[in-house]
């Protein structure tokens, strides 16, 4: 696999958990640079982790991950997407405690969720010849740098739209969850 083949797989593995990042940043009052890196080093390390389960689960798993990795996506990312939207809600309704950082299980959640398309690439990887090592470190290394992006462009559209920040990232996490579902139906 070339040099460039490696760059646009990174670069696509990492594109929702942009999306849902965004979301992230959103829901949070003024993150900070610290929360935008530690987010996307989360995502990241999520999302080199999954291609090489797959890369090691191999034929073996193939035809099961092909079949179910849009279902579980919609899933993980509609339920947190519900979440959000209910937290949304609920902040309106009283509770205005301003958070500061999501905690590391709903961003793992939130991280998995969006590396499930990872898992299926290393399945596949492990049928060409290609250095898994290498593209899971691209896909890995890319998806920090965007995630960590993509706190911090939410940190703008979270101060522009207040509360209904986190109604709006639920929507987009559902949103995402229900095209992943759409592109795989087709």
């Amino acid at each position: 696999m070339t040099f460039i083949s490696t760059l646009v797989i990174a670069f696509a593995m990492s594109t929702d958990a942009f999306a849902a990042a965004v979301s992230k940043g959103a829901a949070l009052t003024r993150p900070r640079f610290s929360e935008a890196l530690r987010t996307g080093a989360i995502f990241g390390f999520i999302e080199a982790l999954t291609p090489l389960i797959g890369w090691a689960l191999g034929s073996v798993a193939a035809p099961y991950v092909r079949a179910w990795d849009h279902w579980i996506a919609f899933i993980v990312l509609g339920a947190l997407g519900l979440r959000m939207i209910y937290n949304g809600y609920k902040g309106e309704d009283g509770d205005d405690t301003p958070r500061s950082r999501h905690s590391f299980w709903l961003l793992a959640a939130t991280g998995l969720a969006t590396s499930i398309d990872a898992m299926a690439v290393g399945v596949t990887l492990a049928f060409i010849d290609s250095n898994i090592l290498i593209t899971a470190l691209a896909i890995g290394t890319t998806t920090l740098l965007m995630v960590t992006l993509g706190v911090m462009v939410g940190r703008v559209l979270g101060t522009v739209l207040g509360r209904r920040a986190e109604i709006l990232g639920g929507l987009a996490l559902i949103c995402i969850g229900s095209l992943i579902l759409y592109e795989h139906l087709q």
